[in-house]
């Protein structure tokens, strides 16, 4: 059973004050990790600023550090570089009136929702009369009354996650952090509860001044924000930053809603101002394990009545109900091959992209074998190695080696990863995972 906040709904939510007094500044912010030979940047020179009475949302995709600023702004983590000013004060861990709500619930299973919402307050000293009335005013502001005494495993994801909420608001936040916090949701959950939080904000029923809202999704963005700083990826920059102008409730369906949305998907995908005409992988380049099955499923899709060769990112993004992280890392990679070109927000089949729609199951497995070999260096540096030796074999372990001082060890293993899955597709070697060994696909492991 999923409850509803008890809301007078009669008139529409009006729009808060005008923005005012800054609350949290950061200048030229930087955050990197020692590798063998260099610094690996995770952020580099990233400016914000966060007033009251706004939502401000960061939008990237995977790789541009989204999380990391939020935690660096929660005081979770230092940067390695540029200062990080709040209410005026440089910030030096946790600070008092900053709180977040996470992407996964991270609730105490042992404790009821009521207890649950407490422990924050417990862990700041505040007394067991004044923490009981708190919890329980937030719980029911945030639509939870009656399940005071109930365990996080007896409630919906959707009224787990209020739990979380009503734990973030009882401890009466100036700044209130959110790292993707619908993502785990289901579609018409996420739905109703950012909706339900959009009428808290706008009557002004929660404590909190400002809100900081991760998200990989673009339509959620424009819904939620006033404004929207977009972060390049490896590392993270801001590329841009784009006001809001509408005011709630913002009705999705409206033309200038479409189209600022459009905006946001063409400036997530333009090129640096004199890029080459099709962007090309280093060596060192990190690799989305993106699967075979989804690019040709792509290809077939956009091949097909009605894009024909051509659509709007948008578009496919809601007719295949793909987010930022799932759609951009497939027709990138489609890119990278030659399969693609993406322009202003748009995907572009190639005539190679077309024969392939077309081809029988070898004949694609052919085309993608020399694509692959042609514009993913990897793919080529592991066949080369492997024709060159005389037992036509070698160790996972040399590429990574590679690999190690030029991406993070987690990025290094998805993009290995990522190759073994497409040579194994297209055929130009075989991989034993028992003894992580390459060999030519003519040679029995």
């Amino acid at each position: 059973m999923q409850t509803t906040l008890h809301l007078n709904l009669a008139e529409p939510a009006q729009p808060r004050a005008r923005v005012g007094t800054q609350v949290l500044n950061l200048e030229h912010v930087c955050r990197g990790f020692d590798k063998a030979q260099s610094e690996l940047l995770v952020l580099d020179d990233v400016n914000l600023t966060l007033h009251e009475g706004e939502i401000v949302g960061l939008l990237g995709r995977s790789g541009s550090g989204k999380s990391t600023l939020l935690r660096i702004i929660a005081g979770l983590i230092r940067p390695t570089g540029g200062t990080v000013t709040y209410r005026g004060q440089p910030l030096a861990g946790p600070a008092e009136g900053v709180a977040m709500v996470f992407q996964t619930f991270a609730l105490f299973p042992w404790l009821t929702v009521l207890q649950n919402v407490e422990a924050g307050l417990e862990a700041i000293g505040v007394g067991v009369d004044e923490r009981r009335t708190r919890a329980l005013a937030a719980i029911d502001l945030i639509g939870l009354d009656g399940f005071e005494n109930a365990y996080p495993r007896e409630l919906s994801g959707g009224m787990r996650q209020r739990v979380g909420f009503a734990r973030a608001l009882v401890v009466d936040p100036t700044i209130l952090l959110m790292d993707e916090p619908f993502s785990a949701l289901d579609v018409l959950t996420a739905e109703t509860l950012r909706t339900d939080l959009l009428d808290l904000w706008n009557q002004e029923r929660m404590p909190i001044k400002s809100v900081l809202i991760v998200t990989h999704n673009i339509e959620e963005a424009v819904f939620m924000c006033d404004r929207i700083l977009v972060l390049s990826s490896n590392p993270g920059r801001v590329v841009a930053e784009i006001k809001v102008p509408f005011r709630h409730p913002r009705n999705r369906l409206e033309p200038a809603f479409r189209a600022l949305v459009d905006d946001i998907y063409a400036k997530m995908t333009a090129r640096p101002s004199g890029a080459a005409a099709r962007r090309e992988l280093e060596p060192g380049s990190r690799l989305p394990n993106v699967s075979t099955n989804l690019m040709a499923g792509l290809i077939e899709t956009l091949a097909a009545a009605p894009y024909h060769g051509r659509a709007d990112m948008p578009e496919i993004a809601r007719t295949l109900r793909l987010e930022v992280d799932d759609l951009f890392p497939v027709a990138e990679m489609l890119q990278y091959l030659g399969f693609a070109e993406i322009s202003e927000g748009d995907v572009i089949l190639t005539q190679p992209a077309r024969r392939f729609a077309e081809a029988s199951t070898q004949e694609r497995k052919l085309m993608f074998a020399d694509h692959l070999l042609q514009n993913v260096p990897l793919a080529a540096r592991i066949r080369k190695v492997l024709n060159e030796r005389p037992g036509h074999r070698a160790p996972r372990v040399r590429f990574e080696q590679e690999l190690a001082d030029l991406l993070a060890d987690s990025a290094a293993q998805e993009t290995i990863d990522a190759v073994i899955d497409w040579g194994r597709y297209a055929e130009i070697f075989s991989y034993n995972d028992k003894t992580e060994t390459f060999s030519l696909a003519d040679v029995e492991n």
